[in-house]
């Protein structure tokens, strides 16, 4: 067995009292012990005290290798915790880690609820919008917040959002002498004295939330019309086939809103979107923001292929608008063996540029029709919609 320098310690808010043999071992063997001033004066600590860095950084303990040193972490440092933070910059033989219960398994031991039927989200530093993608009635959620503050404005968030009705447990301290739990609604919230650490637990109620299939109506997204319409989407992100932690190209972005529902359709997808109009992206970030996606979509302002040099190889490109016999050439060569491609046209030059691309490069030609219907006088009739054709193949 190796002997690491580091150890990763999860501690709550009992103490040394429910730390393990072994994490006691490996609190005690330590030189220099970094956390939280909270979690520095539940482990008793002392002088080997070290507060994390305001802005919070892991460089102080990076520095100290071959020095023993442990960090306390809330319950399981893996999980919304320290501990994946700095282990990345580790080998395997360096670290070792001594978990606790985390704070979701604390809830849902306290609450009664199923955890494997809870989803668990990290606000600390996170926009309550992160939870849009999955609220819809009946789901329960448990969120850690970062302050005492916080439950008061994520009730009226939630309220916000139609979700008003929502029973919510107030969850402080637990596992220690001060932990407390108090139930109200989003809409009714009027708690006060809230301590930290603190979570909140959600059994949603009210509003049915987003459709987790693609096509999302059309003014959910904010856009000036240059949007791909919600039939057409819908058979668009078919064709691109969004799977986890892949990453899209959304060239000619618009709204952004193929970018939005990649993003949504599988965990951990990212997309860079690119666009050629500054009021554009402006409404790209918007949507990308209000749907919680800020974080996994970029916003490229510029012209493809030159905006696309340096970001990182996509598995799906979507070329929405602007392309050209040069763009097609250019990404065909730029991109790697694999990569999913799909164009949409509305013109005939882009639909005659897209027909010889399929001669040439095979893939799947098909052209979409659509029409809805609408008054027509006292009576109805159907409203066609420009006829779509969309090439997709495989670089």
């Amino acid at each position: 067995m190796c002997d690491p320098w580091l150890s990763i310690i999860g501690i709550n808010e009992d103490g040394l009292n429910g730390l393990s043999d072994a994490s006691r071992a490996a609190l005690s063997g330590a030189e220099i012990v970094f956390g939280g001033s909270r979690h520095l004066e539940l482990a008793g600590v002392g002088d080997k005290g070290r507060p994390w860095p305001v802005p919070f950084s892991v460089e102080p303990v990076l520095a100290l290798r071959n020095t023993k040193v442990a960090i306390l972490a809330s319950g399981d440092p893996f999980w919304f915790g320290a501990g994946g933070s700095i282990a990345k910059h580790l080998k395997a033989t360096e670290w070792r880690s001594y978990p606790a219960p985390s704070t979701f398994a604390l809830a849902a031991s306290a609450l009664g609820w199923r955890l494997e039927e809870t989803l668990c989200h990290g606000l600390h530093a996170a926009p309550f919008e992160r939870l849009v993608p999955v609220l819809s009635a009946g789901v329960k959620v448990i969120c850690l917040l970062r302050d005492g503050d916080a439950p008061k404005a994520l009730a009226a968030w939630l309220t916000d959002k139609g979700f008003g009705p929502s029973p919510l447990y107030i969850l402080e301290c637990l596992g220690g002498s001060r932990e407390r739990i108090r139930t109200t609604t989003a809409q009714d919230f009027d708690l006060t004295n809230t301590s930290a650490p603190v979570a909140v637990a959600i059994d949603c109620a009210g509003a049915p939330g987003l459709s987790q299939a693609s096509g999302l109506e059309d003014d959910l997204f904010a856009s000036d019309g240059q949007i791909t319409k919600r039939p057409v989407r819908a058979l668009t992100l078919s064709a691109l086939a969004p799977r986890p932690k892949e990453t899209l190209w959304d060239i000619g972005g618009g709204s952004g809103s193929v970018s939005v529902e990649w993003c949504l359709a599988a965990s951990g997808a990212e997309a860079v979107t690119i666009e050629l109009r500054s009021d554009r992206c402006n409404n790209i970030r918007a949507n990308a923001e209000n749907f919680g996606l800020s974080h996994r979509i970029k916003v490229v302002e510029g012209a493809a292929p030159d905006a696309l040099a340096h970001h990182p190889a996509p598995d799906a490109v979507f070329i929405g608008g602007g392309a050209s016999k040069e763009m097609l050439d250019a990404l065909w060569h730029m991109l790697p063996q694999g990569t999913r491609i799909v164009a949409n046209a509305v013109t005939l030059e882009t639909e005659t540029l897209l027909t010889n691309w399929h001669a040439t490069k095979g893939g799947r030609l098909m052209r979409f029709e659509i029409a809805e219907a609408t008054p027509l006088g006292r009576m109805r009739g159907w409203d066609r919609v420009r006829p779509i054709v969309q090439w997709s193949g495989t670089r």
